[in-house]
């Protein structure tokens, strides 16, 4: 019979003495049985740890949609104006995103199982998936970097023209 001290991280087996030899099938049989017992106690306690880490990213999660939802209200109050600060957070919101869609993929792949869809990406085509997103996300990044300053330089040039033609007015 396995058992799992309370307060313990190590597990015990006690040892039903056999009529028969140890060498004898029954042993082999009770051993393996007590091997796959110590296993799945493994597994069950990966598993509470596993939920116990989900339950906590879930939390994680609704604090970060409630974040969201007030910058997102914020950015309407504002008429979308961007203040330095608030590109510095774009930039950290830009790994913060790519990060979650790389545990979102891991948490994907961990549940689907390999006799259910048998059509799952191996695993050098998920290392070049996620590269790719990654990459797209970089990109993506750099493209609404270069249009914020595109627009910051075109509010320059109106500026500018502006105060040409106040001094060509006067």
């Amino acid at each position: 019979m396995a058992c799992r001290p309370p307060d313990s991280g190590s597990y015990t087996v006690v040892i039903i003495p056999f009529r028969t030899s140890l060498c004898s099938l029954d042993a082999f049989r009770f051993f393996l049985w007590v091997k796959r017992l110590r296993d799945l106690e493994k597994e069950k306690d990966a598993l509470c740890s596993g939920l116990e880490i989900l339950e906590k990213a879930r939390l994680w999660y609704l604090q970060r949609l409630k974040e969201n939802r007030v910058r997102q209200d914020n950015t309407e109050r504002n008429g979308g104006v961007v203040s330095c600060q608030e590109g510095a957070a774009e930039a950290w919101s830009c790994l913060l995103r790519s990060r979650i869609q790389r545990v979102n993929g891991s948490l994907g792949s961990v549940m689907s199982e390999p006799s259910v869809c048998s059509g799952s990406p191996s695993l050098p085509d998920a290392v070049a998936d996620s590269n790719l997103r990654w990459h797209n996300t970089v990109l993506t990044k750099e493209v609404s970097d270069k249009n914020r300053q595109i627009f910051k330089l075109e509010l320059d040039k109106d500026a500018l023209v502006e105060q040409l033609n106040e001094l060509q007015a006067h």
